[in-house]
Parts: C-alpha cells; structure tokens; sequence
C-alpha cells in the first residue's frame, strides 16, 4: 500500500503573512501537499499563491486543485507551471481538469462547451504540456491547439516533466487520467444544472470509476496514486455520525430529489463526516479496500489530529 498523503489549503487567507503560518503549520503536521481551487470567485489566484507557500516552506509540494483548463492557453500555463517547479526547486503538481462551474463561464463571456469537447481541449492540453517541458522544440497540431516549433522556457526540475494530477467523475476524463497521470482525482459527477449526482458519491460508484481507470491505465495501473476530497457537504466532526448522515441525505433529497441510504454516506468516500477516530479507520479502509491514499482536508481546522496519526504511515 502506498503511504498516506494529504493535501490542505488556506482558502480564506488575505496576507502573505498568514499564508506563510498557515502553510508551514501544515507542513510541520505532516501535509503532504498545499493547494488551492481555480476559480473566478472571491479568491486569491493559485500561481502566486502557490509561489509564495513555495517561498516559505521547505518540503512541501503545491498544486493547484485543479487548474480549469478553459482559462489559460496550456503554453502559457506550461510557462507558469514550469516556473512554480524551478522556483520550488522540484516541489510542484500540475493539476489540470476540463472545467465545469458553468456560471464562471457565464460571467466572463466564455462559451461553456458541451463536456466531449471540454475533455477533447483537455486531452490536448495536456499533450501540450508535455511536450512544453520536454527538451526541445515541439509542434503539435490538434483540433483546439496549434503549435509549431515552439521550444518552451524555462524547463522544469522535475524531468522528463512534474507529475501531473487529473481529476474527473466521467469515464472519458478518468481514462485519460489513467493514460496520462499520475495521480487521479476521483470526483463526483455533476448533472445538467449544476446537480450533483447522489449515485456518484457512493462507494460503488467509486469501485466502478477504479475500474474505468484499471482498463485504460493497463501496466501503469500500480504505480497510480488516488485521491479523493469531500463534496457537497462540509467536513464535519462529531460523535453523532448517523444523525449527521441523516442531514446529509435531506440535503441531497431536497436538491436531487433522489433519497440516500445512512449506509451510503457514511461509506461514501467523499463524504467526510465523524469523529477523528472514525476518519482514521475510514481513511484505512480506503486505502486497504480501494488503494486510495490522498485525502484533501482542506483548512484542517477539523482533521489536524487525523493527519498528524497518519501522515507518512
């Protein structure tokens, strides 16, 4: 099994000052990696804000999570991926995704595209970016990109490129995830109108993606690592673990209209809801049942004890 690995985030900072403390108490507890989301909301930006946690630690990686690949040309991300990864002296993820909060593209004038042609750009994308960090002068010619004799600066620590993260919930993204990756991002799928689909959250439907990803990824299947994050319901510590299951379920009814089972969300590997006792043994269960061993716990105001009991084991 592969050693446990946690990523955090500081979401809601404002100074460079508390990014630093933030990030460097995460780094001491033991997290493995610092991120943030890419998104057209009340937020800092992930490149300087990756930056500037990368200036002020020593051993923790950055990542964005994930950067919305419809937002920046993949030559110009390459750049500033390519520069997070010198100037963090090899420490840097890059994550990339094909996009989905519709009204982000809506408020800036970019055409939301149905999702076969976000995840053909982002299939693209990422054989763009690879060929940005390799050695030498590259052309590619594609239905969404085009480039010609381009030879990218600056070039990577990380050779022959940084690992790459790529996050989905449909099967066409998770297999390129597993042709092109090496870390997936199970994620829960979204139906029209911004809905998350309750059958998408579940344990089974998390088997099923593992084996999307199995067929495609063929002999690169062990060398994977597999991350999950809570969805559409807070980290939440208690005691009372299947009364908090049953506000999750009238949540998820009132918006879906379809009914979960208690045995559903608290099994659900993107739910994080219980004691500390009870993430460590859901965390282990993950990883021994499913091979999932990255966890994102974001402010870890609730999971710190977690992190601490498990990072590195």
């Amino acid at each position: 099994m592969k050693p446990f690995t946690f990523l955090a985030d500081a979401f809601d900072v404002t100074t460079g000052r508390e990014l630093g403390e933030r990030a460097r108490a995460a780094e001491d507890l033991g997290v493995t990696t610092f991120i943030l989301p890419d998104h057209l909301v009340p937020q800092l930006a992930p490149v300087p804000y990756l930056a500037t946690v990368a200036a002020l630690t020593e051993r923790m990686r950055i990542s964005a999570f994930v950067h919305n690949n419809d937002l920046r040309h993949p030559a110009v991300l390459a750049q500033e991926m390519a520069s997070l990864d010198v100037l963090s002296h090899g420490r840097l993820n890059v994550a990339i995704g094909a996009g989905w909060n519709a009204p982000e593209y809506r408020m800036v004038g970019i055409p939301f595209d149905p999702i076969r042609v976000r995840q053909a750009r982002l299939a693209e994308s990422v054989a763009v970016l690879k060929g940005c960090f390799g050695p030498s002068a590259f052309s590619f010619s594609g239905e969404h990109y085009t480039i010609t004799e381009y030879d990218a600066y600056p070039k990577p620590v990380q050779q022959p490129h940084p690992p790459f993260f790529i996050g989905g919930g449909g099967r066409t993204t998770l297999e390129l995830a597993a042709r092109e990756a090496q870390i997936v991002g199970l994620a829960p799928r979204i139906l029209s109108g911004q809905r998350p689909d309750p059958a998408s959250l579940t344990w089974a439907a998390t088997e099923e993606k593992l084996d999307w990803v199995r067929a495609a990824a063929g002999d690169r299947f062990a060398d994977l690592t597999f991350n999950v994050y809570p969805s559409q319901w807070p980290i939440t510590l208690t005691d009372d673990l299947h009364g908090e299951a049953r506000k999750v379920i009238d949540r998820m009814r009132e918006r879906t209209g379809i009914e979960m089972t208690e045995h559903e969300v608290i099994d659900s590997p993107h739910i994080f809801i219980g004691s500390h006792d009870r993430f460590v043994e859901k965390f282990s269960e993950l990883r021994e049942r499913l091979g999932i061993s990255s966890f994102l716990v974001g402010s870890l105001d609730e999971l710190g004890p977690v992190v601490e009991r498990l990072s590195g084991t």
